[in-house]
């Protein structure tokens, strides 16, 4: 349960990396937020004394660079300069998106003062404007438009009771709309994972994730009475086509986290590794589905939080969402 929540609100991010994946592109992966996380709790200033646990995201506004009109899209690519024999320098492939986001991030205090609210109120001054100076998921932060200072961050202690903690929620969740917050769906994978077997034994979970990724249309017919106008009378087949929806729900595939392909090398084994300090596993993505829910039908702050959850002995290094776990508890 979190006892203190900082919020940094309504955050403009210019170019952020919309491709979150080697197979799914948007939305910034949620490792990305993460990152974040990380490196502002690395830099906090010696007199802020806190612990940051776990990261939520609530998307207000986001703008993908991307061509319109049709059915296929592509992404605006900068044109680079010429290469030295005066021809065209190869290009890597880059997605961009424009973003406002507000950041959600459960703390910890490790010897601070959190019981005066004025200590919470210049801690989260604090930390909004260190942020301004950071990049978040390879995109710069740009400075706020809320000239009438609406938007201000906070760091909100709960209160021990639960009657007066669920007012806080509530009073919290009205800052965050309109918006909607990426939660994760393991549960729905491993029950549609379950349908399709029974259908088809030779079924896969990624049969079941590309199924739930895209809409599916189906062709179905069937009989309509004659008009009245009509002489012979008779029924008519009608054919009609309908998106089938295994689950209610906006429901989109994502990365989760990174699954080792390889043994763990010892630290400078690997040529070329970025950090030769550090062990070195090759490792791939893993993939899940995750669903953008209101933040007004979320039922806790712990609903939306991200943390890490790595196995180290199954070389599985992933983040984890408690959404669909409350909800079964409900």
């Amino acid at each position: 349960m979190i006892d203190h929540l900082l919020l940094l609100p309504r955050l403009r991010i210019q170019n952020a990396n919309a491709i979150s994946s080697p197979m799914t592109w948007g939305f910034p992966a949620m490792s990305a937020f993460v990152g974040v996380q990380q490196v502002l709790e690395r830099n906090l200033p010696d007199d802020i004394k806190l612990v940051f646990n776990e990261i939520g995201v609530v998307c207000h506004y986001i703008e993908p660079q991307v061509t319109e009109g049709g059915f296929i899209k592509a992404f605006h690519l900068t044109r680079n300069p010429v290469d030295k024999s005066g021809g065209t320098a190869a290009i890597v492939e880059e997605g961009r998106a424009h973003l406002e986001v507000s950041l959600l991030i459960g703390v910890e205090s490790k010897g601070d003062d959190l019981g005066s609210a004025d200590r919470r109120r210049a801690i989260a001054q604090a930390l909004y404007e260190q942020i301004q100076g950071m990049r978040i998921a390879g995109g710069s932060v740009m400075p706020s438009l809320d000239t009438q200072k609406r938007h201000r961050p906070e760091l909100v202690s709960f209160s021990a009771l639960e009657s007066d903690r669920k007012k806080q929620w509530q009073r919290l969740k009205r800052r965050l709309l309109p918006g909607f917050a990426l939660v994760l769906r393991d549960d729905l994978l491993v029950e549609h994972t379950a349908t399709l077997k029974a259908r088809d034994e030779n079924a896969t979970a990624l049969d079941a994730w590309l199924d739930l990724s895209r809409l599916n249309h189906e062709c179905h017919t069937e009989q309509v009475k004659a008009d009245k106008g009509d002489k012979d009378g008779k029924e008519k087949e009608v054919v009609r086509w309908n998106v089938r929806r295994p689950y209610p729900g906006w429901l989109v595939p994502i990365p989760v986290g990174y699954g080792a392909i390889s043994d763990l090398y010892s630290p400078g084994e690997v040529a070329n590794a970025r950090d030769p300090e550090v062990p070195f596993q090759f490792v791939e993505s893993l993939y899940s589905i995750g669903e953008w829910v209101s933040p007004h039908r979320l039922q806790s702050p712990d609903d939306l939080m991200w943390f890490v959850d790595n196995d180290l002995e199954r070389g599985i290094y992933r983040l984890q969402n408690d959404y669909a776990n409350t909800r079964q508890q409900d």
